[in-house]
């Protein structure tokens, strides 16, 4: 099952705007809101929500904070009203973009991501042109150095099977588990109940199909056009099938 490393090519490029925490916390807040409200405001029984707090603990988000997004959702104060959107659309070369967002204003999203996808040789489609290429997954990484069997691959990949997995990969320093969505949280459970230590663990849209792209002024434009879709405030991850 082992090949090219799909996480090589799916990752998300950290933007400048990582550094800045109060961009990060907000969007954190954000998606702890929106767990709250599909799942409920107990992380015990809500396995989004105690992924986020985990999370958002990671980046150093205050506690309080935290807190206090959850307080919101669960309507104990005024919130705001945000909803979850997924726009489709085309980068330079026909490459495939699907952009996850959380607004209180899908208007003035829209606009934004309609004018940046423009700017940089690409443009807005419509629901369902893109999404056909891509599949939904669960993504599992485990790190290589600290897992059980010093790292062992054969052993790490029938472990990853054994919990439920579909595929697995594996890159110098880390164990690369695909799951169906519906699956994951019982394979992340299982591996992590084994020993493993995950570095990092979501739901989201892979590639069937890869772009390569040769030119190095649409490369250019491609990771322009990526860096400020992922710094905008309303944009929480950008999926898209280029191949880096």
């Amino acid at each position: 099952m082992s090949g090219h490393s799909k996480w090589a090519n799916i990752k998300h490029r950290k933007s400048k705007s990582d550094a800045q925490k109060g961009q990060v916390f907000t969007k954190l807040g954000r998606e702890i809101q929106l767990a709250v409200r599909s799942g409920g405001p107990d992380p015990d029984v809500n396995s989004r929500l105690k992924d986020l707090i985990a999370k958002a603990r990671g980046s150093n988000m205050p506690g309080d904070s935290i807190q206090r997004s959850i307080r919101k959702a669960a309507g104990s104060e005024d919130n705001e009203q945000i909803e979850e959107i997924t726009y489709e659309g085309y980068g330079p070369a026909g490459i495939a973009l699907m952009i996850r967002a959380m607004t209180d204003n899908r208007n003035r999203t829209a606009g934004d991501v309609r004018h940046m996808l423009d700017k940089y040789g690409g443009n807005l489609g419509t629901t369902g042109c893109v999404s056909f290429l891509f599949h939904e997954k669960g993504v599992i990484l485990a790190s290589r150095e600290d897992s059980p069997g010093d790292g062992d691959e054969s052993a790490a990949m029938m472990d990853a099977l054994e919990a439920g997995a579909e595929d697995f990969d594996a890159s110098e320093d880390l164990f690369e588990i695909y799951t169906p969505p519906q699956d994951f949280y019982v394979v992340r459970e299982a591996l992590e109940k084994k020993g493993y230590a995950i570095a990092d663990s979501s739901i989201r849209m892979v590639p069937i199909t890869w772009v390569r792209v040769e030119d190095p002024e649409v490369r250019e434009k491609m990771e322009k056009m990526l860096e400020v879709l992922e710094e905008h405030d309303d944009i929480q991850e950008v999926f898209h099938n280029w191949e880096t």
